[in-house]
């Protein structure tokens, strides 16, 4: 309780300080262009999101603070501007658009599909299975990075598949929640902005004027810097046995104490009660829908390319 309430103090603190801080620019906004255009106080509204959902550890409400945020530097708080900018430009306008709400419907069906394998046991059977092929703590996190980039259609289906799946290896061999999470994290987005076929590729393709948006981002390919050195430090990491920071700390007491948590979750912990409870399943149960996903999205990609 005396948690919660000093968060709840935090996060009503840093929404005054927003608003304190957006009074003195008021007066810098111009009609001819948004407030404050083309300056450094761009930066405050990630800022602000940013520094909400870590002091709060409430992302949603972080974020949409921050949006508030930033259409208060775009109308220099006039009030009709800002309403027309974050509800009507914004929300309502992003609900209406076909492509938003098919990418919603496209991720909400990937949660169903993630909830079902794990009810058929799919995920706990492979696995079971990988755990007989895989002997070594290494070998755990090789193959969750592997698997990781094998699942390239959607960065969250990504994460939700091969977090269910690799858990209960990497649990067996004292991979701390933290570096299972690190791994995990650290390879879905940059192999979906590195594959083709990909939800990121359809989404970032599709922002291309005037020219082929699907070439355009194969092209830029070898230059996406970021997503490349951070799978190879994927590697690195693992090969080297290197730590650094909370993550060292983490890994010590998973390797010496058995302690995968180090900071007890109760939500991970009430999620790893509810798959003690799955059904058996076979590995053609997690195999299968994938495989059908993969080549869903390919026809589904060409389809609505006009083939």
């Amino acid at each position: 309780m005396i948690r919660i309430n000093r968060n709840r103090i935090l996060y009503v603190f840093g929404l005054a300080a927003l608003f304190i801080t957006a009074m003195p620019i008021i007066a810098m906004a111009a009609d001819s262009k948004p407030a404050l255009y083309a300056t450094g106080w761009a930066v405050l509204p990630p800022i602000v999101a940013i520094g909400l959902a870590l002091i709060t550890k409430e992302v949603y409400s972080s974020l949409f603070i921050g949006i508030l945020a930033g259409g208060l530097l775009y109308s220099g708080m006039d009030f009709s501007k800002f309403m027309n900018h974050v509800m009507i430009d914004g929300f309502v306008t992003s609900l209406s658009t076909p492509g938003n709400v098919g990418i919603l419907v496209f991720l909400v069906i990937l949660g169903m599909l993630v909830s079902m394998m794990n009810l058929s046991g799919g995920s706990a059977a492979f696995g079971s299975w990988a755990a007989q092929k895989i002997r070594t703590r290494r070998g755990a996190e090789y193959s969750t990075v592997a698997l990781g980039l094998m699942i390239f259609v959607d960065d969250y289906f990504n994460c939700l598949t091969v977090g269910s799946v690799m858990k209960p290896l990497t649990d067996k061999y004292n991979v701390s929640r933290a570096k299972l999470a690190y791994l995990i994290d650290a390879t879905a987005a940059p192999v979906c902005i590195l594959a083709p076929i990909s939800s990121w590729a359809a989404a970032v393709s599709g922002f291309v004027q005037g020219k082929n948006g699907l070439s355009v981002f194969i092209q830029a390919i070898p230059y996406n810097f970021y997503a490349l050195l951070t799978i190879a430090m994927m590697f690195m990491i693992i090969t080297m046995n290197f730590d650094y920071g909370k993550m060292a700390v983490y890994e010590k007491n998973a390797a010496e104490e058995g302690d995968l948590f180090t900071v007890k979750d109760a939500a991970a912990l009430k999620n790893d009660d509810a798959d003690d409870t799955v059904h058996q399943g076979t590995v053609m149960d997690l195999v299968f829908p994938v495989i059908v996903l993969i080549i869903s999205c390919v026809i589904g990609m060409l389809y609505t390319g006009g083939f």
